[in-house]
């Protein structure tokens, strides 16, 4: 989940853009925001700290919080972000890069979130279809699915506003730039790492409704193919949005127990979806009296903060510090001025720790 200091930039964020449109200049005291959002000073400033770096405010001793002049609301540069989740463990890294490019190049941001529901996408849409945007970057929502949305991806386009999908496009909808992670190439890659440690027989944990899952799961078992090894079906296990939903308020829920029970079998290695799901496996693997890497090595994707913080660090693919929101906000930048260009997909990189 992000940082309350970070949930609240994006809010003030937005707050920015009221007060220019309404023709004012200061944003409300650090007293006045603390009570409004019933947080602490302490979070209040950490939050314009962020916006001051992204040069969207100026703080005067004594004075309060003045909005930069430069993002008069006669002149203002708006690009829409669209995430999932503003509380996906990945993302607060990312929108910080993003917006920090953007805030470089002289546009503010606002931020959106689908929360993975088609029917709030669609809502949001519609709402930028009315909006003075530049260019909207966009993770879409269950993107392993055809989207009853690609008619508002084609006005948008029709209106000519830039837009750039993030980690993953629907099937019915052509012609939008994206933003990819080789998924299929880490699935091989994590397939083969643990085919060389002795490996012979490997489960999967793997998200239905984001096309990430099918493409890393597809990586997989080509790499077991390839290396000899057996194809379990029956040791894959899928999941989608609501589950998530489900394990994360109630980690030894059913699902990772009927995973371990019906789906592990003889398996001593399991490749995760992500780390998220890695590190609430390894926790109930070792509740219920079973070693990790010594009985089942536990490998996965993102490389994140739940790679070193559980029990057990683990294994993880992940991408170089910074470089998927850099590299989007550089992409959707580019576009903006003119530059049409492929972007290739981002390679991973093996981290190495004691999960197997």
């Amino acid at each position: 989940m992000a940082a309350k200091y970070e949930q609240l930039a994006s809010i003030l964020r937005s707050e920015v853009q009221q007060i220019l449109r309404q023709g004012g200049s200061k944003l409300a005291t650090e007293a006045e925001l603390s009570e409004r959002y019933h947080m602490s000073r302490q979070t209040v400033r950490h939050a314009l700290k962020l916006l001051e770096e992204e040069n969207l405010i100026e703080r005067r001793q004594g004075s309060g919080s003045y909005i930069r002049q430069a993002g008069r609301a006669d002149d203002v540069h708006q690009i829409a972000v669209i995430t999932t989740f503003l509380d996906d463990y990945i993302f607060p890294s990312i929108l910080h890069d993003v917006q920090s490019s953007f805030a470089e190049a002289g546009y503010s941001t606002l931020v959106f979130a689908t929360e993975n529901k088609v029917s709030r996408e669609r809502e949001i849409l519609l709402k930028l279809l009315d909006k003075a945007v530049s260019a909207i970057l966009v993770e879409g929502s269950k993107t392993a699915l055809p989207t009853p949305n690609s008619d508002l991806y084609e006005l948008l386009k029709a209106k000519r506003i830039p837009v750039l999908f993030l980690h993953g496009i629907y099937s019915n909808l052509q012609g939008f730039p994206c933003l990819l992670d080789d998924n299929f190439a880490g699935g091989y890659q994590l397939g083969q790492y643990l085919l060389n440690a002795g490996h012979s027989r490997v489960a999967g944990i793997f998200k239905s409704d984001d096309i990430q899952g099918p493409q890393r799961y597809h990586g997989l078992i080509c790499a077991l193919r390839d290396g000899q090894a057996a194809i379990p079906d029956d040791s894959f296990f899928w999941y989608d949005s609501q589950d998530r939903a489900a394990l994360l308020s109630s980690p030894r829920c059913e699902l990772l127990d009927s995973f371990i029970r019906h789906r592990l079998g003889q398996a001593t290695a399991v490749v995760c979806y992500n780390d998220e799901i890695a590190h609430l496996l390894i926790k109930r693997l070792l509740e219920l009296g079973r070693a990790v890497p010594e009985e089942v090595a536990v490998v996965s994707f993102d490389n994140s903060f739940y790679s070193q913080v559980g029990p057990v660090p683990i294994t993880s693919l992940g991408h170089r510090s910074g470089r998927t929101g850099r590299t989007a906000a550089k992409l959707l930048l580019d576009i903006l001025a003119g530059k049409q260009t492929a972007p290739p997909p981002l390679e991973w990189e093996l981290s190495r720790r004691q999960s197997g």
